[in-house]
């Protein structure tokens, strides 16, 4: 059985970005709260959550956070996905899970064979594969997950250029989009607008998005 490929846009700080979303409409949109140039308060996403159309889900993510804070967040309805970006283990997923009913996501950094072993194993929601920590524009080797058997995002050096090539060879969940529709670190409505989507149909200015847009269901 097959499914849309969902969309997730990670790094969001505007008003701006905000509106160009919401006329997007993909399914995820994601409010770093961990250190990084894309980071931002609780108080400025609970400002952007009010303008955020309410059929998009939010994502904090979070790198090595306090479970109690995390799970405030969600139960304050600041978000409605957690995404755990550091080294959090088993344990500390047992414990968020226990403070909170909110859906977690565990992402893993990609070099080996190995790590997508550990990731499959994840007792999170979701997985998100990546290379790296997250936020640097470059790709891993997407044959290591040629035989994945559970739901995932993939992120990491995803853009209009390569994301229809990406989701025909993986079939992932969601792909989480960040720096591939950013000019000079800020997002850019242009870039974002070829990822548009219409009657669930990933439009981009030179590509389309019809039968490639699906993942392949476990």
């Amino acid at each position: 059985m097959e499914e849309q490929t969902r969309i997730k846009i990670c790094g969001l700080t505007r008003l701006e970005d905000i509106d160009a979303v919401n006329e997007l409409k993909p399914e995820y949109v994601g409010f770093v709260f961990a250190k990084s140039r894309r980071q931002i308060t609780k108080e400025h996403a609970v400002t952007l959550r009010r303008y955020l159309d309410p059929e998009i889900q939010a994502v904090g993510v979070f790198v090595n956070e306090l479970p109690a804070i995390v799970a405030g967040y969600l139960e304050e309805g600041v978000i409605d996905l957690a995404q755990l970006h550091g080294n959090e283990s088993e344990e500390y997923i047992h414990s968020l899970r226990f403070r909170t009913g909110g859906e977690l996501i565990k992402a893993f950094s990609i070099k080996t064979r190995e790590d997508v072993e550990k990731a499959k194993k994840s007792s999170a929601d979701y997985i998100l594969l990546d290379h790296g920590k997250g936020g640097t524009g470059e790709s891993f080797d997407w044959s290591l997950i040629r035989n994945m058997d559970r739901p995932y995002f993939l992120a990491g050096g995803l853009n209009a250029e390569n994301v229809e090539q990406a989701i025909l060879q993986t079939h992932p969940f969601a792909v989480d989009i960040s720096s591939g529709v950013e000019t000079d670190g800020v997002k850019d409505p242009k870039k974002n607008h070829r990822m548009h989507k219409e009657d669930k149909t990933c439009l981009t200015e030179d590509l389309v998005f019809t039968e490639a847009s699906t993942y392949r269901k476990p």
